[in-house]
C-alpha cells in the first residue's frame, strides 16, 4: 500500500519534529550548566555497548551454519575493523564493512 502524498509529508514532517527535538533536548535541558558527571560517563559508554550489541545482532545468523552467509558476514566485520583501526574514521569502517557486504552477498557469495 503507497502512501498519499499527505500521508508522506505529514510524515516527514513528524520525523523532522522528533529528530529537531531530541537534538533541542540536551540543550533546553542543560543550557550552559555544567552537565553531570553521569550523564558523560553515558555518552562515553554507550556507543560502544551500542556497537556490541549491533555486532552481536549482525553475526546471528551464524547459528544457521549457512557459509553463504558467515563467510561475507566476516570478511565485513574483518575488513569494518581493519579499517577502523587504520583511519579511526566510524563512517569510513560502517561503509566500507556494509558496501562491503552488499558487494559480497551480491556479486561473490550468491
Amino acid at each position: 500500500m503507497a502512501l498519499s502524498f499527505n500521508q508522506a509529508v505529514a510524515m516527514i514532517a513528524v520525523a523532522s519534529i522528533c529528530t529537531f527535538a531530541t537534538r533541542l533536548f540536551p540543550f533546553a535541558l542543560f543550557g550552559n550548566k555544567e552537565v553531570p558527571k553521569f550523564i558523560k560517563y553515558l555518552g562515553n559508554i554507550l556507543p560502544a555497548s551500542i556497537i556490541g550489541v549491533l555486532i552481536v545482532y549482525c553475526l546471528k545468523d551464524f547459528t544457521s551454519g549457512d557459509k553463504s552467509i558467515i563467510i561475507p558476514q566476516l570478511i565485513a566485520v574483518i575488513a569494518t575493523a581493519l579499517v577502523h583501526i587504520w583511519k579511526k574514521n566510524t563512517l569510513l569502517s560502517i561503509a566500507v564493512g556494509t558496501i562491503g557486504y552488499m558487494l559480497l552477498i551480491h556479486f561473490v557469495f550468491v
